[in-house]
């Protein structure tokens, strides 16, 4: 995942090292860029998405026996993902078919995918007891629907910048999509499709939007903005289908009309960017103890999946007192401890292998040509 800054988006490297021993830094060459560094806020907010995510996941066995427990997991639901994919939207703005950005594309993305799809199924098979399970690549399970997802919707980035009304045009195809259960489950393409204006939405996004939401009265307004949230949802777990939320099946699916989708869709998209900018709002833009952890995010998703899967396999849920308040919150708890340690840097490199391979042995090397072009633009 890119990485990009707000204010001063783009600062130059100094050369600490030759200050420190009292020489003099060298000129820097006529072609020498100013080094990018990452922008606190991106990963503040990546990385309390992905704890939102976890604990969204370890309530999962607790909704069934705490009304007050599914009414936060609606809250959560309508707006962690929106809010991870309209920052992955965001770094994707300049995605073209560079040879460089294909490779990051493929190492980055498209074999994680691949390498956790993979393992996924496999650890089903074996804590299922459920040999007969297929590897599908083409039907992805769990987790790895947003690598696929993040994978298409990446590639399809130039489209959207080319045409002239590129969130309309995506909440169209995003309403259209939950009208049709012929879509089916290859490349969970449901969900490719109803998240796709959230994505498209952040390449249009300028560094500015992201100040607007951060000012201070609109941090205000979100406190009674999540509040009145919080009891609608209290009121709807037993008056809506909680499922619209994942937007991975169709209306019809559902068991409603084919044509409440489309109402729904703009319905949705509404209520997910409300609370995403009330989020943001209260994302610190500064550097916190947590901010190193946003660059490991990815590796936190996908790992903290097998424990996730592990719940109730092995019955760790059993205990009454965890479906008592206070076990609620000590799941909660624990789920996010969990998440953070698997952002971790040493997490991180111990699993590089999967999710950042280098894999040079696969490409050509750039001609010194092609290489000068690339620096140059």
């Amino acid at each position: 995942m890119s990485h990009l800054t707000d204010r001063s988006s783009v600062r130059t490297a100094s050369d600490g090292g030759a200050r420190a021993a009292g020489t003099a830094a060298p000129a820097p060459a006529a072609d020498a860029r100013p080094a990018r560094t990452r922008d606190a806020f991106f990963d503040n907010a990546k990385y309390l998405a992905i704890v939102l995510v976890a604990m969204g996941h370890a309530w999962e066995p607790l909704r069934d026996g705490s009304r007050a427990v599914s009414a936060l997991y609606i809250v959560v639901y309508t707006f962690h993902m929106p809010a991870f994919i309209i920052i992955s939207g965001y770094f994707s703005r300049g995605f073209d078919f560079r040879p460089d950005r294909v490779r990051r594309l493929i190492t980055g993305i498209l074999v994680p995918y691949i390498v956790f799809e993979v393992a996924y199924s496999l650890f089903h098979r074996y804590t299922d007891d459920d040999p007969s399970m297929p590897i599908s690549l083409l039907d992805p399970w769990y987790l790895t629907w947003f690598l696929l997802a993040l994978f298409i919707w990446r590639i399809s980035a130039p489209v959207w910048r080319l045409i002239r009304w590129p969130v309309p045009v995506a909440l169209a195809i995003a309403a259209l999509a939950t009208t049709s259960p012929q879509i089916g489950d290859d490349l969970d393409l449901q969900r490719v499709l109803q998240f796709l204006p959230f994505f498209v939405l952040g390449m249009r996004l300028k560094p500015e939007h992201f100040l607007i939401v951060r000012r201070k009265e609109v941090r205000l307004l979100a406190v009674p903005v999540f509040a009145v949230t919080v009891v609608f949802a209290y009121w709807a777990v037993t008056r809506m289908n909680m499922a619209w939320f994942f937007h991975r099946d169709s209306a019809p699916e559902l068991g409603a009309p084919w044509w409440s989708g489309i109402p729904m869709t703009f319905a949705l998209f509404g209520c997910s960017l409300v609370l995403t900018a009330c989020f943001y709002a209260w994302v610190p833009g500064r550097r916190m103890w947590f901010t190193a952890l946003g660059a490991g995010t990815l590796c936190g998703y996908l790992l903290h999946g097998f424990l996730a899967q592990s719940a109730g396999t092995w019955h760790w849920y059993d205990p009454k007192w965890l479906h008592q308040p206070l076990g609620a919150v000590f799941v909660t708890v624990v789920a996010g401890v969990v998440v953070t340690l698997l952002c971790t840097p040493p997490v991180q490199r111990l699993f590089r292998f999967a999710l950042e391979p280098r894999m040079a042995w696969a490409f050509k090397k750039d001609s010194p040509e092609r290489a000068a072009r690339r620096r140059e633009g």
